[in-house]
């Protein structure tokens, strides 16, 4: 065999052991508990129970308190894109302004 035969084979041996292996991460775990916004003394509480994904705040939204088991991301997008604030679990802060949404 010559050398280049050697390389086409070893390289395809190892795609073949690693192809099975790409995509088979565990799934990121949702974090559980509440995500409790408060926008002021007259609308009653926004609560998210065991939240994933994206959510949108509402205009005017006050504090967020993190009552999960994770962090929970504000962003300033409707979209989860731009990240402005991490809340640690047991945590609260309040919502900067122009912020959008939140992700747990």
């Amino acid at each position: 065999m010559r050398p280049s035969s050697h390389l086409l084979t070893l390289t395809l041996a190892t795609t073949a052991v690693a192809l099975p292996l790409i995509g088979t991460a565990a799934p990121a775990q949702a974090a559980t508990g509440q995500v409790v916004v408060f926008s002021n003394e007259i609308q009653p509480l926004d609560t998210y129970t065991d939240p994933t994904g994206c959510h949108s705040l509402r205009p005017g939204a006050h504090s967020v308190d993190n009552q999960t088991d994770g962090p929970v991301k504000l962003y300033a997008d409707p979209f989860c894109l731009t990240e402005v604030i991490t809340i640690q679990p047991g945590h609260g802060a309040h919502v900067p302004p122009s912020t959008g949404s939140f992700s747990a």
